[in-house]
C-alpha cells in the first residue's frame, strides 16, 4: 500500500524537479544571449541559433525525466501485494 504512493511522490519531484532545472536553465540561456546580442549585435543569428539549440536540449531534459518517472510506477505497484489477500 505504502510501496505505489512512495513511488509515484518519488516520481512527481523526479519530474518536479527536473522541470525546475531545465526552467532555470532556460532562463539563463535566454539571459545571455540577449547580453551576448547587445554586446556583439552582428552575430546576432548565430547567437540565436545556438541558444535555440541549447534550449531544446534543457528541455530534452524534462521529457527524459517524464519517461523514467513514469516508467518507474508500474513496477512499483506491481511489487505491492494487493489489499485483501
Amino acid at each position: 500500500m505504502l510501496m505505489p504512493i512512495l513511488g509515484e511522490m518519488t516520481g512527481n519531484i523526479h519530474v518536479g524537479l527536473a522541470a525546475l532545472g531545465a526552467a532555470i536553465g532556460v532562463g539563463l540561456i535566454g539571459a545571455k544571449a540577449s547580453e551576448a546580442v547587445g554586446r556583439n549585435p552582428g552575430a546576432a543569428t548565430k547567437i540565436l541559433v545556438q541558444s535555440i539549440l541549447a534550449i531544446a536540449f534543457a528541455e530534452g531534459i524534462v521529457f527524459f525525466a517524464i519517461f523514467l518517472a513514469t516508467k518507474a510506477w508500474p513496477a512499483v505497484s506491481a511489487a505491492a501485494p494487493v489489499a485483501g489477500h
